[in-house]
């Protein structure tokens, strides 16, 4: 089992990040496109005030130098922003204050050793890129890097961006906080909706929500950034390129929280201001895909752990100036395989909130590229704090009263307005792909919303505390209770688009509904998993705990059967990081109804049922290493399950009970599954004739059908059982009408 790998503590700070003016620039014509710089002041043809117009381009003005404050001067202004306030004269006339430099040896003062590190104002060269398009590339030497002129066009509207800027980044200004928004309203604010002050930049979004702008340069190792952007590119030369087609073609569709127009013209016009931590996490996932490109897979693979060790740390240290990229690239580092980290969502949950990604940001004054962008990273952080307090049982830290996004729409998809006019029309085989991986995404957001209700409804505290005061009467609270949750789940699957049903073609292609498929078995499984955990054979009357145990029985046949109907294209598909989990809650629910059962015959049940999904998985890691871990799960479940005190048999109970054989015969397969002379035996009720009422469970009627048998039987004898698949019948479909052919 591969060990989680939990996010390194930043590093240790005397102070907290102070909200202070930037340190003092350097005098150096500011690059083109720099946020919030605006044309200078028109040259007059008589002396004054403003003769020494061609210096204002270079530095501010002497009160703003002595503020330490950001100069900005609208077209067309005399004064600038903070003169005109204060009502004081702008003037150009005073030297720069002097710098103060380390004392060298005269000897080595030239030396590389002593050469001070770039800093962070120079423009830093830009990505090394020959081809238009984002291809693969041969191993050969770094091509020459591309005219900085360029690479500065097409940035220059990144500075209209709240949470995409290169140099500073925002911070949310809360109603309880020092900054009172009447206090704020007092302020006055430019055409960018900017009000300069000494602390830093107030940036108003609407006449309620406002943000601090801080500079990045007061920041831990911001001047090491570009340098670890660099170590990123040099592991992965020269697959850069082709590692980003895999990302682009395989995980972007149905997880698009990257701006992928915006970030591939990027990448084109050699940007070099990418968060490193990003890239990485980009690369890392694409690795996963490496053999499946045959340009890729005959040139060895990059160092993964490499890369994910300065993904990391790159990481934690981008916590201090947090971006949009910042939680970007922390999502795509936890949907490693082998990435399950409590902590990292935690941290990713509070820097979210600072960015203010919790709100309703429709009407604020921001591109409108960028508010989709944001709804989409909000609901990618939503899944992932859900899904997290699910896998391991703790409390989540988003809840709704103060989650203020809206339902993501087709609107939210688009990237039109990002500032690039020219780009690469995609074929009608990625548009396919991307519209079936947008359904997908959303619906798997609509499913996290319910899976989160069940988990509210049945698995909090306050939850827990009310069944155990329910005494024996538990069972009853805890099925009205799952009435309105389970309608909810049965709306949302008869509802679910033909595009993301597992039924739906693939043409041969890798395909990722398996996920949101898993996704609602998971959900059910957490369902009925509390229904059984309450129930007590000797407090419950025979008809009603048959009932729920026969719920819950077509509930794991069901989910163990899609498993088996998973084909290549799905396994070695993009899978959601809950996936591990999900799969391994299906054998734990498998064991848990084994422990459970009242008979010797269905205690052999669920063991044979569990081998034949042990098998399942083994077979199907081959394609999917990370279901190794349900495996693993599954065996240390099996070895808890060895204390089992055995358990009376069908007739023996019935003996007990005082009834007649004739009558225990005919009414045997209620209790447990008879066996056949060819090992078969008769399975529940399929799951779309089971539904709740007001008085509980009630069945309609019973038939079954033919079931998938899986990979074959071969080697499965090493697990300790022979199929029973040959000669069994199963239940088709599951709670909500999910059969077979539906799905």
């Amino acid at each position: 089992m591969t060990t989680a790998v939990a996010i390194q503590p930043a590093m240790p700070r005397a102070a907290p990040i102070p909200i202070a003016a930037a340190r003092p620039r350097k005098e150096k014509p500011p690059p083109a496109g720099k946020e919030n710089i605006v044309s200078g002041k028109p040259v007059s043809a008589t002396a004054g005030p403003v003769a020494n117009i061609r210096t204002r381009r270079e530095r501010p003005c002497d009160a703003c130098r002595r503020r330490k404050s950001r100069c900005v001067i609208h077209e067309g202004a005399v004064l600038c922003v903070l003169c005109d306030f204060h009502k004081q004269e702008c003037t150009f006339v005073q030297s720069p204050l002097p710098r103060k430099r380390k004392v060298v040896d005269g000897g080595k003062k030239d030396s590389p050793n002593n050469q001070k590190k770039r800093s962070v104002e120079a423009e830093p060269p830009p990505l090394a890129l020959p081809t238009p398009t984002i291809t693969a590339t041969a191993p050969s030497p770094p091509p020459p890097q591309l005219p900085l002129a360029s690479a500065r066009a097409h940035i220059a509207h990144l500075g209209e961006t709240l949470g995409l800027q290169r140099r500073q980044h925002s911070r949310y200004i809360g109603l309880s906080s020092p900054f009172d928004s009447i206090l704020i309203g007092l302020s006055h604010f430019d055409t960018r909706n900017e009000s300069t002050f000494d602390l830093g930049t107030l940036r108003r979004v609407n006449d309620h929500e406002c943000f601090i702008m801080l500079p990045d340069e007061n920041t831990q190792e911001y001047a090491d950034e570009v340098d670890t952007l660099n170590q990123v590119e040099r592991l992965v030369h020269p697959h850069g390129p082709s590692l980003l087609n895999l990302y682009f073609r395989i995980v972007h569709p149905s997880f698009p929280i990257v701006q992928k127009h915006l970030f591939v013209e990027r990448y084109r016009n050699g940007d070099r201001t990418f968060s490193p931590s990003l890239m990485a996490g980009m690369y890392i996932l694409a690795l996963n895909w490496w053999s499946i490109d045959p340009k890729l897979a005959s040139y060895p693979k990059p160092d993964s752990a490499q890369l994910e060790a300065i993904a990391m740390r790159s990481l934690t240290v981008a916590m201090e100036r947090p971006k949009l990229s910042t939680i970007q690239a922390g999502l795509l580092l936890l949907q490693r395989p082998e990435a399950d980290s409590w902590s990292l969502t935690t941290q990713l949950v509070a820097i979210g909130q600072e960015l203010g990604l919790h709100l309703d940001c429709s009407s604020w004054s921001i591109p409108l590229w960028e508010r989709g962008l944001r709804k989409r990273i909000a609901c990618a952080l939503y899944m992932q704090d859900k899904w997290s307090s699910l896998i391991h049982g703790r409390p989540s830290h988003i809840f709704s009263a103060n989650w203020a996004v809206r339902p993501i729409n087709d609107d939210d998809f688009k990237e039109e307005g990002d500032g690039y006019d020219t780009r690469q029309e995609e074929s009608e085989e990625e548009k396919e792909d991307n519209e079936r991986g947008q359904v997908l995404f959303a619906e798997m957001i609509g499913l996290t919303e319910i899976m989160a209700e069940v988990m509210d409804t049945f698995y909090t505290q306050v939850a827990i505390h009310d069944f155990k005061n329910a005494g024996q009467k538990s069972t009853e609270l805890i099925l009205a209770r799952a009435k309105p949750v389970q309608i909810k789940l049965r709306n949302w699957h008869e509802k679910l688009p033909q595009s993301v049903k597992m039924h739906a073609p693939t043409k041969s292609k890798l395909c990722s509904t398996g996920y949101l498929h898993l996704a609602y078995f998971a959900t059910e499984i957490t369902l009925h998993r509390r229904i059984v955990q309450s129930l007590d054979p000797t407090n419950h009357d025979p008809y009603g705990f048959f009932m729920c145990r026969n719920a819950a029985k077509t509930r794991l046949i069901s989910a163990m059967d899609f498993v088996n109907r998973l084909k290549p294209e799905h396994l070695q598909s993009f899978w959601y990081f809950a996936s591990k989990i999900n799969f391994t809650l299906i054998g734990t629910f498998g064991s848990l109804l084994w422990a459970t059962a009242p008979t010797q015959e269905e205690a052999e049940f669920y063991k044979t049922r569990l081998r034949e999904y042990r098998w399942t998985l083994s077979v199907s890691s081959k394609r999917a290493e990370f279901l190794d871990y349900a495996v693993a799960m599954l065996d240390a479940s099996r070895a808890m399950l060895n204390n089992l005190a055995e358990k009376p048999s069908l007739a023996q109970q019935i003996s007990s009970a005082g009834v007649p054989p004739a009558a225990a015969s005919s009414s045997s397969h209620m209790m447990g599954p008879p066996y056949g002379s060819g090992g078969g035996y008769m399975e529940p009720q399929s799951p779309e004739d089971v539904d709740m009422d007001d008085e509980g469970l009630e069945l309609s009627r019973m038939h079954s059908g033919d079931s998938f048998q899986g990979f074959g039987s071969e080697g499965y004898e090493q697990f300790g059982g022979s199929r029973s698949g040959s000669g069994r019948q199963t239940a088709e479909g599951s709670l909500v009408g999910d059969t077979p052919q539906s799905r």
